[in-house]
């Protein structure tokens, strides 16, 4: 019998996939031989603790097995050695332990919620400042409405009204709105 090296079902399985073979025998007895390979798939996993993809080629039954363990790393983490068939396999087991204890060694702080308060606050004024940023430098390249270069000149010929105050945005809480709106995302 022929065996399939996949990494993971390697990886995987306690013994490796293997091509199956069997005699087809129709009506007049004729013989032919038959045969079922795995499904193979070619993948890419991501690791967290690696924090990037692995390419791996992978038969489904090891893919339904890898997802009822939570993942690649969970479940190389959770496969003993003497089920692994193939030198990859011990390899991505062998670096993922290896950076799980690294990461369970190291110390985790957490802030205060008054400091992860001030912390997004700080975030959301840096995020205004570059959208403020971004305005001024439109409006310097393109040229800003007749409107807002009077308005922001100061010299607008007849008084606002309260009507036109309300439509231009001046004074008006929608505007206010809009830019809280902004700040929370």
């Amino acid at each position: 019998m022929l065996q399939y090296e996949v990494l993971v079902s390697a990886l995987n399985l306690p013994k490796k996939k293997s091509i199956i073979f069997k005699d087809f025998i129709c009506d007049v007895d004729d013989r032919s031989r038959r045969f079922w390979k795995p499904n193979v798939q070619e993948k890419r996993l991501f690791s967290y603790i690696l924090d990037r993809h692995i390419r791996v080629k992978v038969t489904t039954h090891a893919l339904r097995c890898i997802d009822k363990a939570g993942g690649i790393d969970e479940y190389l983490l959770k496969t003993p050695y003497h089920k692994m068939d193939t030198e990859m396999g011990l390899f991505w087991k062998s670096k993922i332990e290896k950076l799980h204890e690294e990461l369970g060694k190291m110390e985790v702080v957490f802030f205060s919620p008054e400091d992860e308060a001030k912390f997004e606050q700080g975030f959301k004024d840096l995020k205004l400042a570059k959208r403020a940023a971004r305005r001024e430098l439109r409006r310097q390249m393109y040229g800003g409405s007749s409107k807002q270069t009077q308005t922001e000149e100061g010299s607008t010929d007849s008084p606002v009204t309260d009507e036109e105050a309300t439509t231009s945005g001046e004074g008006s809480q929608h505007h206010d709105v809009h830019e809280q709106f902004v700040a929370n995302s």
